[in-house]
């Protein structure tokens, strides 16, 4: 039980500890998969991947993380425009919450 709510460095510190922790765990147990771009997050010690290859091999990379890290909740968001597509993943792996994103343009373009 929290009482107070106050959150310390110290909890800052072991929620970091402890995502840093997974993503070891996750690049041990996937050698095969071409990296992510990973980031800890400072507030609550999450995961966050930014699949980074050629426009052309996002939307696989991107399913061959999501299958491989067992994220059931995912989302496709359209842009404005239609072109890029906005993917995003997330799931909860050891009490780490972790997710993965890519900018996928359908038409194998990259504009940025």
């Amino acid at each position: 039980m929290v009482s107070g709510g106050w959150i310390t460095q110290g909890d800052r510190s072991r929620w970091q500890q402890q995502a840093a922790a997974e993503l070891a765990a996750i690049l041990a147990a996937h050698p095969d998969l071409p990296l992510l771009a990973w980031t800890v997050t400072a507030s609550a010690g999450g995961l966050s991947g930014q699949v980074l290859v050629p426009a052309e091999g996002r939307r696989g990379l991107f399913g061959q993380w999501r299958q491989a890290l067992g994220l059931e909740e995912a989302t496709e968001i359209p842009s404005s425009t239609g072109t890029p597509v906005y993917l995003h993943a997330r799931g909860v792996r050891s009490g780490v919450t972790v997710s993965i994103a890519a900018t996928v343009f359908d038409d194998g373009k990259d504009r940025r």
